[in-house]
């Protein structure tokens, strides 16, 4: 309940619209409970007497009633969709806003799919469950309380008959509720396997199709939806009780009430136009309540719904913009840096690591998968915070620095960076959304990129295609290079990100790089060639720096760094290799 309060807490955007459409509905309802009481003066005083005044007058009084009625529940309608609309659209607002605030550690707390499905489907069910509760929620007490009380004024020997009937309704509404409540929390699960399935394929497609494991991937994604089929089915088998059970109920207590009602006709003790009021108000009670009993099976699914939903609202960013520092230079220095992704782990990923790059420098990093090399470089960006010491820029904590002007002084190319849908240029317009087409195409000639862009249908206007898809591997990294050029950085990292160009245009994209005056450059690579003009390398393993100089000193120090550079140039000694 605390869950579903958190998300609905949204609608104080529109409180307005929500207030107007609440008091249309108690408008709405009230000329429909009226009509019942007038019908009966029609029959008493009209009909039985055969004075068509009264029967004018009345019936006048009932339309009258009922097109008010019409009209103030389409002014309701109205009111409500807009309401309950623009809540859902600050609602899904919110939970974006709330994943774009998130760190890479935040993130791990999450299934990609689970936040997909979160954004999209439970705040599509919470929709949902409000636009269908609304209305019957305001209606059905109205509508029992009202009802029950005008019986009891028209006729208090019958009206009893609804202290028997409630407790029954109340009974079978419980049994329901309790047991398809835990079932709507399984089937928003088995909605994210499916989703998670659904993605891994799509994006996968390709390595599918290369490996002829089409039916294989069919028959994981038949599984996850019979899974979401199988729980659906369950659900409703059981919620479909509600409403032959109430329906039971409500023709056994209009045939007693029949039954009595005709004695106490046929004795003078009742009129007939009251018993048939009184049947009205029977069906209205009973209706409101089996009303009401649907909107708590649809509110159990939005609780579910609504906790996923809380989840990520509640979630705090383990990374917050601590301070107002700005990146003027580019010197980067970890002390005594030791970090692990959770603090229940027993184990850090890097340990005890004290490393200082100058302003302008050039450092290469190696080491074998699972070294930490990435993690590494995430400290210095704050994609991660340490768990141990300190990463300065400047001489300066990290964590002091404007998150924004940080990262806005720090490119990184990723192995597999990402490309977006759209053109060359405004993929490239990422990396500074002012820059000039001059701009751009120098950054694409120092990431030798120019030559084939300008071949391309379109030049800049070329459509990359979604992930970027229209290009290859090697093009798509040179694009995510010139990207990153131009943001003009303080600090520019690689890693791994020239491994689909060849060793030729690998090496002239990385003199490009090491020309830039003042740049910091870290370079992360598996091939010696990538690193071994830099002017120092280092050498991780298990998280620890285990070897640190330039190439030719590396090579007498490090025999791993010794195993491969002869293993990749040849086996030349004492480190005489040429890049």
């Amino acid at each position: 309940m605390k869950d579903l309060k958190k998300v609905l807490s949204h609608l104080k955007y529109d409180k307005k619209d929500m207030i107007i459409s609440i008091l249309l509905i108690i408008i709405e309802c009230a000329f429909e409970l009226v009509i019942p009481f007038v019908m009966k003066d029609i029959i008493n005083k009209g009909i039985e007497q055969g004075n068509m005044n009264a029967i004018l007058m009345y019936g006048g009084i009932v339309i009258g009633c009922a097109i008010l009625s019409v009209i103030t529940g389409h002014m309701y309608s109205i009111f409500n969709a807009r309401a309950i609309s623009n809540y859902v659209y600050n609602l899904r607002l919110e939970v974006y806003k709330s994943i774009q605030s998130f760190s890479f550690a935040n993130l791990d707390h999450f299934e990609t799919s689970s936040l997909i499905t979160r954004t999209t489907n439970d705040i599509q069910v919470v929709q949902q469950s409000l636009s269908g509760s609304i209305r019957p929620l305001l209606r059905g007490p109205m509508a029992f309380i009202m009802g029950v009380g005008l019986s009891f004024v028209m006729a208090p020997k019958l009206a009893w008959i609804f202290c028997i009937a409630l407790p029954i309704l109340a009974l079978i509404m419980f049994f329901i509720i309790r047991y398809t409540a835990p079932r709507y929390g399984m089937l928003q699960k088995d909605i994210d396997n499916l989703n998670l399935v659904v993605r891994e394929n799509v994006t996968a497609i390709r390595t599918v199709k290369s490996y002829v494991r089409e039916d294989y991937e069919e028959e994981k994604f038949n599984n996850a939806n019979k899974n979401v089929c199988n729980t659906t089915t369950n659900t409703i088998k059981i919620a479909a009780l509600n409403q032959p059970s109430f329906q039971l109920t409500m023709y056994a207590v209009t045939v007693i009430l029949l039954t009595l009602g005709t004695k106490m006709v046929h004795n003078n003790n009742l009129e007939v136009g009251t018993l048939s009021a009184l049947l009205s108000y029977v069906l209205q009670v009973v209706n409101s309540i089996m009303m009401l009993s649907n909107v708590f099976i649809l509110m159990n699914r939005s609780f579910a719904s609504a906790s996923r939903i809380a989840e990520v609202l509640d979630e705090k960013p383990i990374i917050t913009v601590m301070g107002d520092e700005k990146v003027k230079n580019g010197d980067i220095e970890f002390s005594d840096v030791s970090f692990k992704y959770k603090e229940a782990s027993e184990e850090y990923s890097l340990k005890n690591v004290n490393l200082k790059i100058r302003q302008g420098m050039s450092l290469g990093i190696m080491g074998g998968t699972g070294s930490a090399k990435t993690t590494l470089v995430s400290l210095i960006l704050r994609l991660y915070d340490v768990s141990l010491g300190e990463v300065l820029i400047d001489g300066i904590n990290v964590k002091q620095y404007n998150l924004k002007n940080l990262r806005d002084n720090i490119a990184i190319v990723l192995q597999n960076n990402i490309l977006f849908s759209g053109t060359v240029r405004e993929n490239l317009k990422w990396g500074n959304n002012n820059a000039t087409d001059d701009e751009i195409n120098e950054a694409l000639k120092m990431a030798c990129a120019l030559d084939f862009v300008n071949v391309l249908p379109g030049g800049l206007d070329y459509d990359l295609g979604q992930g970027g898809v229209n290009v290859s591997g090697g093009q798509r990294q040179r694009l995510c290079i010139a990207r990153a050029l131009l943001k003009h950085p303080k600090i520019i990292i690689f890693d791994d990100s020239t491994s689909a160009c060849d060793m030729e245009t690998e090496r002239n994209i990385l003199n490009n790089i090491r020309s830039i005056k003042g740049v910091t450059n870290i370079i992360i690579g598996q091939r010696v060639t990538s690193v071994m003009d830099a002017d120092e390398i280092v050498i991780l393993d298990e998280g620890q720096i285990v070897a640190k100089a330039p190439h030719k000193e590396l090579y007498n120090l490090s025999q791993i760094y010794k195993e491969l550079c002869d293993t990749q140039l040849g086996g030349v000694s004492n480190g005489n290799h040429t890049s």
